[in-house]
């Protein structure tokens, strides 16, 4: 299956099979996929939480509007966005810079200088902003690789703030739960399934300038 097969027969699950449980080479390989997003300036501001325990599942369900999903999904994802970027994190980042690529971490110094000023001409609400749309590169990468890997998903931001963050405990002065997916196999008693995508014709969607 080409990815462009894989994505045409992707669609937002509704309901999963709760008795098929998504491979740990499977989910590792999705996961990688998320880590390897594209992130502006390298920095990657946020986290990924992988909900996998059928009682962390169950704890969840009430913060969510559609509940459906998160009651019968084999792993839920949550993408946590930092709210601002101290100094300690670029220290961190440059650090591990200098770790992966085995280089003296002062040979970094303009780099660095560059990213802290670029961050502190911003307001924590434009940090904000800035790392939610990173989070939703992650969101589209784990999306395509559970595609290809025949996976199916539901990306979902009906939830309940408060209480998602409460239950996940994140602390919502530095963070904040911007998108969650749940991964599984669809039910054979979905409906949504069978039915045909729902797109935009090219004339339409493009313009070729």
């Amino acid at each position: 299956m080409n990815y462009l097969e894989a994505l045409s027969r992707r669609y937002s699950v509704k309901k999963f099979n709760p008795e098929m449980i998504i491979p740990q080479d499977t989910l590792l390989n999705i996961l990688e996929s998320g880590k390897l997003a594209a992130s502006s300036l390298g920095l990657q501001p946020y986290k990924i939480l992988v909900i996998q325990s059928k009682e962390m599942k169950e704890k969840l369900i009430p913060a969510f509007y559609n509940p459906s999903q998160i009651s019968t999904c084999s792993h839920l994802i949550a993408i946590i966005s930092k709210k601002d970027i101290e100094e300690n994190y670029i220290l961190g980042y440059f650090s591990h810079i200098s770790e992966v690529r085995d280089i003296p971490v002062e040979n970094l110094d303009p780099f660095k200088k560059s990213i802290s000023q670029h961050i502190t001409q911003k307001t924590q609400d434009e940090i904000f902003n800035w790392a939610e749309k990173q989070s939703y590169i992650v969101l589209a990468n784990l999306m395509f690789a559970a595609a290809i890997e025949n996976v199916d998903t539901c990306p979902m931001e009906g939830f309940r703030q408060d209480l998602i963050e409460e239950i996940l405990e994140i602390d919502p002065t530095k963070e904040k739960v911007t998108v969650t997916l749940a991964l599984g196999y669809r039910s054979q008693e979905d409906a949504f399934q069978h039915m045909k995508k729902v797109r935009k014709p090219n004339e339409k969607l493009f313009k070729f300038m």
